[in-house]
């Protein structure tokens, strides 16, 4: 049989760079281990398969009727387009529920960065697949953890690390345990007035991490903050008001009724305390995590605000209209999975530059050490500074 062609598959649509590949040791050694079982296809599973090198190789090698689960609307994009480059097909992609396992034998999984991700993995593969099911867990040396075998430890009797290969490792999990009745996902926070609600692969779960907290400050609708901005103004948002006097930035937010996009919206913490502090808005929460459009609809339910804010799972806002947003509230990641890179943040400013109306407003928090601003000034418009600190920087720019 002829080697899988791996150096032929892109990462298209998401980040592609010199340094960035759409395929690692992993994803090798999992293809060879499934070939080896010798397990029919459909009855193997396969999560975290990022661009589709899992999927694909052992659809190259004959196998049918493989389910598949990508939670990046990027990977399942890349997927699609690497299956039609190389002229196969006979996969099925599933959310992570009981279509995607009951029956399965075997599952293959890149390992997530997240243990709370991978313990809602770990439960559903308990939970739904065959009594005799194998899960074979694989990743990079050097992002693995002992905390990673405990968590499979809640939901498997035996769990194996073997030696590792290639800079890889593998993990077998076997013996399911009975699954509680209630899985552990999605979990439930409340914050002042903000409920938040997190599936395992959202980040910062149901906490709102600090870089959201200070830009919905920023912005005087932060939990606890509502108060301020709608009677005595304090904090950071009293100086700004003080400095730009009463006709400035922060009476045209709460003025006006807008178009807003949350984009990369996690678990929609500022979709929905923007639109608990305007009623008049229209709020749109986006994000290419599926885990993240799953727990942002349910914090959008849990907070009352189903009417009034729409959740989508896309890649960068794709799927909205061009100049269709008076307003884009942005908190960036700066990770490509477990590589730092910029290119993620780059792509949402390109994409908030689209989505903005001429004139409208950007307002984004970025880690201080980041600088920023000159790229926001050339990819969106004018940009200002309207809070630093030693950690997180938050900006405005206007649309050209």
């Amino acid at each position: 049989m002829p080697e899988f062609p791996y150096s032929r598959l892109r990462r298209w649509p998401d980040v592609e760079a010199d340094n960035l590949q759409a395929y690692d040791a992993t994803d090798v050694l999992l293809v060879e281990r499934a070939l080896a079982l010798g397990v029919p296809g459909a009855e193997i599973a396969v999560i975290g398969d990022e661009y589709g090198a899992i999927t694909l190789a052992l659809t190259d090698a004959g196998l049918r009727g493989i389910r598949v689960h990508q939670d990046l609307a990027t990977g399942r994009r890349a997927l699609a387009r690497n299956a039609e480059e190389l002229g196969l097909a006979g996969f099925v992609s599933h959310e992570l529920d009981g279509d995607l396992l009951i029956g399965a034998r075997l599952v293959l999984l890149q390992l997530p960065k997240s243990l709370a991700e991978l313990e809602e993995i770990a439960d559903a593969v308990a939970r739904w697949a065959a009594p005799d099911a194998v899960l074979v867990a694989g990743g990079r040396v050097k992002h693995m953890t002992l905390g990673q075998n405990e968590v499979l430890g809640r939901s498997f009797g035996r769990v194996q690390a073997e030696r590792a290969e290639r800079k890889s490792r593998l993990v077998v999990a076997s013996e399911p345990l009975p699954a509680p009745a209630e899985p552990p996902f999605p979990v439930t926070a409340e914050h002042d007035g903000l409920t938040l609600v997190a599936h395992g692969g959202a980040f910062a779960g149901s906490r709102l991490d600090i870089g959201t907290r200070v830009l919905l400050e920023v912005l005087g609708v932060a939990p606890g903050a509502l108060r301020q901005a709608q009677g005595p103004r304090g904090g950071w948002v009293a100086e700004l008001v003080e400095a730009a006097g009463d006709g400035g930035w922060v009476a045209e937010l709460v003025e006006a009724s807008r178009t807003v996009i949350d984009l990369g919206c996690g678990t929609g913490a500022l979709a929905a305390a923007y639109a608990l502090a305007h009623p008049d808005a229209r709020v749109i929460a986006t994000d290419r995590s599926a885990a993240a459009a799953a727990s942002a609809r349910a914090t959008v339910a849990a907070n009352g605000l189903a009417d009034r804010i729409t959740v989508t799972h896309d890649d960068a806002g794709s799927e909205l209209a061009d100049a269709s947003a008076d307003v884009v509230l942005l908190n960036p990641p700066f990770h490509l999975g477990t590589s730092v890179h910029t290119g993620a943040a780059t792509r949402l400013f390109e994409a908030a530059a689209r989505l903005l109306r001429p004139g409208g407003e950007l307002f984004t928090v970025f880690n201080s050490s980041l600088g920023y601003r000159a790229e926001l000034t050339r990819i969106v418009g004018a940009t200002e500074q309207l809070h630093r600190t030693a950690k997180f920087t938050v900006t405005r720019s206007i649309r050209r």
